[in-house]
């Protein structure tokens, strides 16, 4: 049987290598970015809502500078983690959450501060949780399939490297689940 690749299904599907780590010193992740000429784009206060779907994860993000429903299949694993995502831009985040929470129901909402840099097709995040704490995230994006998983994975080690991060710091689990575990 025939399947269609997944580009074909959705306009915007994209692989990420996404690592997420505990941040004890945002500072010099900070300073890195700097000296590195990293393209800031601004903090963001996101409200992330998570709604109970069958599949993967469904998220609403509202803030002042993202603002899309997304959803997403992740492995759970702590270090590098791939995952297809699909992205709406969602302009109007109030009644779109609205008709979500009466259709699927409310799985969690995350709320943080978030700063937000590139360099190059690498996103980096540095976030404040309230009841989590502080956190960085690498995130190598292949938005056209030209780079390769390969690649993506050498520069989130590249980075994880750089800014002196331990194995000990990756985080298996999500700020969702985080929160949902508590």
């Amino acid at each position: 049987m025939h399947h269609a690749t997944p580009f074909v299904l959705i306009s915007i599907m994209h692989l990420n290598i996404e690592i997420k780590a505990r941040c004890i010193n945002p500072d010099r992740i900070r300073n890195y970015l700097k000296e590195n000429k990293a393209d800031f784009k601004g903090t963001d206060f996101q409200k992330d809502t998570y709604f109970n779907v069958p599949n993967g994860r469904l998220k609403l993000r509202q803030g002042n500078i993202e603002n899309s429903l997304i959803h997403y299949e992740r492995e759970n694993q702590s270090g590098p983690k791939s995952s297809q995502v699909s992205l709406y831009k969602a302009e109007n985040g109030d009644i779109l959450r609205n008709v979500l929470l009466n259709a699927l129901g409310e799985k969690v909402t995350v709320e943080k501060k978030r700063e937000i840099y590139f360099i190059g097709n690498v996103k980096f995040h540095l976030d404040e949780v309230p009841g989590l704490g502080s956190f960085a995230e690498i995130e190598a994006i292949d938005k056209d399939g030209t780079i390769g998983k390969d690649r993506l994975l050498e520069q989130c080690e590249f980075y994880l490297n750089a800014f002196g991060i331990n194995e000990a710091d990756l985080l298996t689990d999500s700020y969702s689940d985080m929160l949902l575990n508590q």
